[in-house]
């Protein structure tokens, strides 16, 4: 471990978090060097996350929870005290920031916010990750991820033209949120670094959801153009963009560019495929998807999914179409470094995945986070919790 891989080594960061947002975020300050600490009310187990199965490692903690807990200190304390509140408050005298992702009215009840704090410590920071926000009618909503895709209508988009509307495999919305927090909070501790100065950042799942609509939100809004679900998972409007099936499974296919699309042609041997008038621009194929598509399928029909990656890697943006455990046996991701072991009490061969983060080439070290309350008395004494 190196400095250069904890750029945020003297950051303290109190969260209040659970699930996948807060937590996903806080992360990544956590392993680059901020020491974060999760404050968890032992009265309800902690963070809910710790009782989320089916794989656990003992009372109040899982792998689910460990997922996005790596390098995380835990205190117990319940807010709703007032010996938790004087517990909280010493804490955040000497911190940074306080992450919350809670429902959008509870942050003000439970004394989270830069109005209830200002007067321990000015320049703290204070993250609010809600569903919805703070300032509206549904303010006290509870929220998550998969009801934001239905109502931002990322599940039009997502799935076969002639099946139900669908989620993404997982809680992208989550991730994101949390994500556009820690950038929200960042930017905002650096002014108060230098001013003095904190505040409240607010970021919600529903505007973040939104928010992943991008340019074909723009679409819409500049001309009503609404998008939907595409054939085989396939781009908007750049053809061909899709999965293709091989001889022996599947293959996706990227040719955004002109010369892509030629130099296919080329390597799958159907080089008369650039003269075909169908096929001759972008916007010629994009009318003539299925048509287009019944042609690669014949095409690539005729090799299994090794034999066109050996023909088209490096030639063509390519990949193999893998489930789970193709994907980690895949030989680039030992490679890349990105699955490592991470020992647990209950489980001295516990592996996570690496943070994607490289700093001078060196990936942030991870150990997983502390059992509940476990840094109580290291941090404030047994009084307060």
């Amino acid at each position: 471990m190196t400095a250069a891989t904890r750029p945020l080594e003297g950051m303290r960061v109190l969260t209040l978090e659970q699930f996948g947002a807060g937590p996903y975020g806080s992360m990544y300050l956590a392993d680059m060097g901020a020491e974060v600490i999760k404050v968890e009310n032992p009265a309800t187990g902690g963070d809910a996350g710790r009782s989320v199965g089916p794989h656990f490692l003992g009372p109040n903690d899982s792998v689910y929870f460990q997922s996005w807990g790596s390098n995380k200190k835990s205190v117990a304390l319940d807010l709703k005290t007032p010996e938790g509140q004087a517990g909280f408050r010493r804490l955040a005298a000497g911190a940074e920031a306080v992450i919350n992702n809670l429902r959008g009215d509870q942050p003000e009840k439970l004394g989270l916010d830069y109005a209830s704090l200002q007067d321990v410590n000015p320049a703290i920071v204070c993250l609010s990750i809600s569903a919805y926000g703070r300032d509206n009618e549904r303010k006290s909503w509870p929220g998550y991820d998969f009801l934001m895709q239905a109502e931002a209508g990322l599940m039009s988009m997502t799935g076969e033209p002639d099946g139900p509307p669908a989620r993404f495999g997982l809680s992208m919305i989550d991730f994101m949120t949390g994500m556009t927090g820690i950038v929200g909070l960042l930017g905002a501790v650096i002014r108060a670094r230098a001013t003095g100065q904190g505040c409240d950042v607010d970021t919600c799942l529903f505007d973040v959801a939104l928010h992943q609509l991008s340019y074909p939100a723009t679409w819409y809004l500049n001309g009503g153009a609404a998008p939907s679900r595409t054939h085989r998972s396939g781009h908007l409007s750049i053809a061909p963009v899709q999965t293709f099936r091989t001889g022996d499974g599947w293959i996706y296919v990227m040719c955004m560019t002109e010369r892509a699309w030629r130099i296919l042609a080329d390597r799958i041997d159907r080089p008369e495929l650039k003269d075909d008038p169908r096929f001759a621009d972008q916007a010629a194929r994009r009318e003539n998807r299925a048509a287009l598509e019944r042609e690669l399928d014949a095409a690539f029909g005729t090799r299994t999914t090794n034999d066109w990656l050996e023909r088209l890697t490096g030639h063509v943006p390519v990949a193999p179409v893998y489930d789970v455990a193709q994907a980690f046996a895949n030989p680039f991701v030992e490679t890349a470094g990105m699955v490592r072991s991470v020992p647990h009490p209950a489980r001295p061969d516990f592996r996570m995945l690496a943070n994607p983060l490289k700093f001078d080439g060196e990936r942030p070290q991870q150990t997983v986070c502390s059992p509940l309350g476990g840094d109580t008395e290291a941090l404030l004494g047994e009084d307060d919790a």
